[in-house]
């Protein structure tokens, strides 16, 4: 099954996967965690960090039950998430807004 000349595909995006509900989404929609070695874990808002990295959607229960039981991102990226980095991570959970709440 060869394609017809002048076909072309559509754009490749590339799939990641939250690591609290497990959903699959567009990189571009998670927030990614890295795990540096010189700043420990931060998030990565450009998504091209060096490191280990784990995604999280912009589902605020998703972001709750990540505080509620970080063991979650010590599996994902192979460490321990120390108090002060999970405060800086806390500082980019997503708003909800009240349009949001009401569906």
């Amino acid at each position: 099954m060869s394609k017809k000349k002048g076909q072309r595909r559509g754009k490749h995006v590339p799939q990641r996967t939250c690591i609290v509900c497990r959903q699959k989404y567009d990189k571009r929609r998670l927030t990614r965690l890295v795990r540096t070695p010189d700043e420990g874990i931060v998030v990565d808002p450009t998504g091209k960090r060096n490191g280990r990295g784990a995604y999280l959607c912009d589902q605020p229960s998703c972001w709750d039950n990540l505080l509620q039981d970080v063991r979650l991102l010590n599996q994902a990226l192979k460490t321990t998430v120390s108090n002060a980095e999970l405060k800086k991570i806390v500082e980019y959970k997503p708003v909800v807004s009240e349009d949001e709440g009401l569906h």
